[in-house]
Formats: C-alpha cells, structure tokens, sequence
C-alpha cells in the first residue's frame, strides 16, 4: 500500500495547496544543506581557522541531533504548534548564520555555530512530521513531497559551486544565509494543519514511544541502513580521487546519487509492497552496494553503486516513514520524528568514528563494516515483520 492515506475527505484544491507549499518549504531546507554541506568547511578555512578547529566545528550538526533536538519536537508537540515552530527554527537559522558571518574567532564562531544547529537541526524531523500529517489529513504520498528536497539539494550545491568561482572564500557564508532567508520566507506560507484524532492523550503515549518494540526496531533498523553510508559520505570522494577521477567526474557520482532518490521518491505512490518489505530490500542493496563498493569498482560498476543509492537511501527512508505513520499515533508524531532523528545521529556518528581508523588501516575494505551495519538493520525488520504488520496506529485508524 503507498505511503498516503485511503481515504481523503478534503477537497483536491487544499490538498494542492498544502502539497505545493510544503514542496516549496523542504526545497527550501534541502537547498540550505546542498550549500552548507561542501562550502561552509571551505568558508571555515578562509576564516583562519586551523584543521582541528574545522573537523571540531563540523562536528556540531551530528551532537545537537541526538541531544538538543528531541527535546525541541517534544515542546512543538505538547504546545501543538508544529507549523509555528518549522517558522521559528528556520527564522533561528538565518539568524544564527548571518551572525556566524561576522566571528572569526575560533571559539566565538564554535559558540555561535552550536546555538545555530541547536535550532537548525530540528528543522527537518519537525518538516517530516508535519508531511506525515499531511499525508494523514489530505491523503497525500510522502515520497511526492520529500522528492522536492532532493531536487533542490542539487540546485543548491551546483548554484553555490558556480557562485564559489566568482565569490572570495571569506564571503561564501553570506550564500548560505541568502538560502537559509528562503526557507523563513517559504515557512510564512505553509498551511496550518486541521486537527489531528487523539488517542489517549500525548503524555502517556509520547512517553511510552521508547517503551514500545515496534517504534524501538523501526527507527534502530533504519539507523543501522541509513548509517551504513557514513563511510561513502567521508571518504568516497578521496578515493575517487585517488583512483584518478577529476572533480567534475566525482560531483556528477554524486549528483547520480541524489537523482536515483529522486526518482525513487517520484515512482512510491505506486509501490504495492509493505513498508517493512521497501526497508528490507533497501537493507539487501545497501549490503550489495558496500560489498561492491570494498572491491573497488570502475566504470559500470561504479555506475550500478551510485544508482543504487535510490534504493539503499531512497526506498529505506520511503519504507520507514511508512512504517512510522502506521506505528506512531497520529498526534506524537513530532516527537516520533525527534527519536528517529537522534537514533539516526547516534548510530551514524558512531559508524563515522569507527570508520576513520577502520579506512585507515583496511581502506575500502571499510564497506565490508558497513554492508555489516546495513544488513543487520535489514535483518532486525525481518525478524519483527510480523509485529510491524500489525498497524496499531494507522493513518487510517486515525491513531
């Protein structure tokens, strides 16, 4: 069954605009990403600041995910003000970059930067949330939605590396606040949610989400598939590099990546399968891809590995969420996508620690640990499909 409700009693042209004003938000917050992610380290450099201080600042985004951020869904749930906070965390955002743009000194530019992802961290989980609640209120598809992101991280990455060209380095931060201003202008818009069916009240439900073995596997599973990448997102480029591809060649493996999500994200209204099938097989060809990957692949081999990012990424992320509007009642899903978000910060910064001196010592053989990872998170959903088939908390069931 795809990830959207059965049944929708809104009329076509609400959900339109809903679907097309959250498209417009989450191009908005992916395209912040695709020019934060390559150029801000760049940015970090021009301002003087040493190598330590670099792999120290960058460091930041993956701690505020599993300590700060859970703590924001939950307060933007309890007040049932989901819409108001995806506004204020991206107006903190802006705030925070644009305020980064005038430090220079290593400890004030780290204070600065820790504020600003204590805010800009939550932004996605709080956006996944409010979809989810689309997709439960108008009878939306998630992938639809999310696919916008995608599309807009390449724009952003490929707009900031033709600006990067023509803009002095010390100046790149002021690109990444312009992008961070757009998302505050598309959160204006964004339309508020009808009100959602409660179960028996957030604060015991909320609160029994970690107690339940269903949600537990869901977002560990998904933890160890998606965390599996850490190895590809650190050292893939220097092995390309060190295979001889230019740069031009290495940014277009990575952009076939992030097309092969997209279309993945554009075909999930007509999956068929359960979202706990869509998560295995994305677990298999994630096992696959790293396996492929250890041996050092050239040509179309390579090619196979980069298209098969729609499945190891792609699929994983349609299957989970879909699991997770069936298996989290309708009105703590915030927080649900706050759990998620800090098990995915766990699990991958650990696999991005334990990947640098495992890269160090075997070099690709890193992929071997991380087909490990992935397939362990592949078998932990086989084991409990039975419980995760169960939907105690479907859209359609209304929580």
């Amino acid at each position: 069954m795809p990830l959207s409700r059965q049944i929708s009693t809104t009329s076509p042209a609400v959900a339109r605009r809903f679907a097309g004003r959250l498209g417009l938000f989450y191009g908005a917050v992916f395209a912040l990403s695709g020019t934060h992610l390559p150029f801000f380290p760049v940015w970090l450099r021009a301002i003087g600041l040493d190598a330590a201080w670099i792999g120290i600042v960058i460091a930041v985004p993956a701690l505020t995910r599993f300590t700060v951020l859970p703590l924001i869904t939950t307060l933007s749930e309890r007040r049932q003000a989901l819409r108001g906070a995806m506004r204020l965390t991206t107006f903190a955002t802006a705030s925070g970059f644009a305020m980064l743009g005038f430090q220079h000194d290593p400890w004030l530019v780290f204070l600065v930067y820790v504020a600003t992802c204590s805010l800009w961290t939550p932004v996605v989980p709080l956006t996944d949330a409010y979809a989810l609640c689309g997709v439960m209120s108008y009878g939306l598809n998630y992938g639809r939605l999310r696919l916008w992101g995608s599309v807009a991280f390449i724009v952003g990455t490929l707009l900031c590396g033709a600006l990067a060209d023509v803009v002095a380095a010390p100046d790149l931060i002021w690109i990444i606040v312009s992008m961070a201003l757009v998302g505050v202008a598309s959160g204006l818009l964004l339309e508020r949610l009808p009100p959602l069916p409660r179960g028996s009240g957030p604060a015991r439900e909320g609160r029994h989400l970690l107690s339940d073995p269903a949600f537990l596997c869901i977002i560990i599973a998904s933890a160890l598939i998606q965390g599996s990448h850490a190895a590809y997102y650190t050292f893939s480029a220097i092995e390309w590099k060190a295979q001889g591809l230019s740069g031009l060649m290495i940014a277009w493996l990575w952009t076939m990546g992030v097309l092969a999500e997209i279309v993945v994200f554009a075909l999930s209204s007509r999956f068929t399968l359960a979202p706990a099938s869509l998560v295995m097989i994305g677990a298999v060809a994630a096992v696959l891809r790293w396996t492929l990957t250890a041996m050092e692949p050239h040509d179309i081999g390579l090619t196979a590995v980069q298209l098969s990012h729609g499945f190891t990424f792609g699929l994983t992320l349609v299957g989970t969420m879909g699991l997770l509007i069936r298996q989290v009642p309708a009105h703590v899903t915030a927080r649900g996508q706050g759990y998620y978000a800090a098990a995915s910060g766990i699990v991958g910064s650990a696999a991005s620690m334990v990947s640098g001196p495992v890269y160090a010592q075997y070099g690709p053989g890193v992929y071997f640990l991380m087909a490990a990872m992935a397939g362990s998170g592949g078998l932990l959903v086989w084991v409990a499909r039975h419980r995760l088939a169960h939907q105690p908390h479907s859209a359609a069931s209304g929580g």
